[in-house]
């Protein structure tokens, strides 16, 4: 079974957090947005259901992390109220 990477799987001691800056915070949204096209795309590689090369698909997993460091900086950065 194929483990799941989406941010509430990756972090779910900051669900709250995600969730206000995803409807707060337009830079976060559109990294959020695109960290989770990454993972359905490669989660439909690793199920067979798209085809591809080992490299790309590495290079798929490479974006994802680094979208992933983003979020998360973002997340744990100090904000307001």
């Amino acid at each position: 079974m194929l483990e799941k990477h989406d941010l509430h799987h990756e972090f779910p001691e900051h669900r709250d957090a995600i969730h206000e800056l995803k409807m707060n915070d337009t830079h976060f949204s559109r990294l959020f947005t695109e960290y989770h096209e990454i993972d359905h795309e490669i989660h439909r590689i690793e199920t067979g259901a798209e085809n591809t090369s080992d490299d790309y698909l590495n290079e798929r997993k490479k974006i994802r992390l680094n979208l992933k460091e983003q979020l998360l900086a973002i997340i744990k950065r100090p904000r307001t109220a």
